[in-house]
């Protein structure tokens, strides 16, 4: 692979982010190089310089040239290796694709992450997290996918997150598959697809990472 079409990804295990990206690439068949970051001990200095105004991962390095946010990134696979399409051909669908997306973005992560750091108060912050899982299984109505028959843009974008669903059923005293069976239905068929079984990490390994997160956040 020459320096100008190089593909490289700079990463972090645990990053549901980052697993979009590497579920997005691994349905487009694109060869990557991966190099895993450590947030904890030191950020590289190819991160800082890549994305000096998050610094954050992932970043996406096409030959050369660094693309930040996982979304953003997944469009940018999506346009720049074409087949198999994750966005839909018409425009309303591509619109209504953007729109979940945005959703899941500024939602699902978030509403994860206060199950966990609440301190006695796991279960109220569980129901919060239900209800938007439960808007989610509303718009996937009786489809496979959201993508409709196909997996998809948005599937690419939530189940990254899915990832980290077991650890909040733990910390919250709840089961998806209770509260929302056909959203669980729909991470069965996501994760039966090689694209995400090969990029998910255990959800033990998760839940462990949780739980390390919380004790150095001073909360247990």
């Amino acid at each position: 692979m020459s320096k100008e079409s190089a593909v490289v990804l700079l990463d972090f295990w645990a990053s549901p982010f980052c697993m979009r990206v590497k579920i997005a690439m691994a349905e487009k068949g694109v060869e990557h190089e991966h190099r895993e970051e450590d947030l904890f001990g030191g950020k590289s200095d190819l991160l800082l310089k890549s994305n000096p105004v998050y610094q954050k991962v992932p970043v996406l390095l096409h030959g050369g040239k660094p693309v930040c946010e996982s979304t953003i990134i997944v469009s940018y696979i999506d346009e720049t290796w074409p087949s198999p399409p994750l966005l839909p051909p018409c425009p309303y669908g591509q619109a209504q694709a953007r729109f979940w997306a945005d959703f899941i973005d500024k939602k699902v992560f978030d509403a994860g992450c206060n199950i966990w750091r609440s301190k006695g108060e796991e279960q109220e912050a569980a129901k919060d997290f239900i209800e938007i899982l439960k808007q989610l299984e509303g718009a996937l109505g009786e489809d496979d996918f959201f993508g409709g028959d196909s997996f998809g843009f948005v599937d690419v974008i939530l189940i990254g997150l899915a990832s980290w669903f077991y650890a909040y059923e733990k910390l919250g005293g709840f089961k998806v598959e209770d509260q929302c069976p056909k959203f669980s239905a729909w991470m069965k068929k996501c994760m039966q697809r090689e694209s995400v079984a090969k990029v998910l990490p255990d959800p033990e390994k998760i839940y462990e990472f949780v739980t390390m997160m919380k004790k150095m956040h001073g909360i247990e």
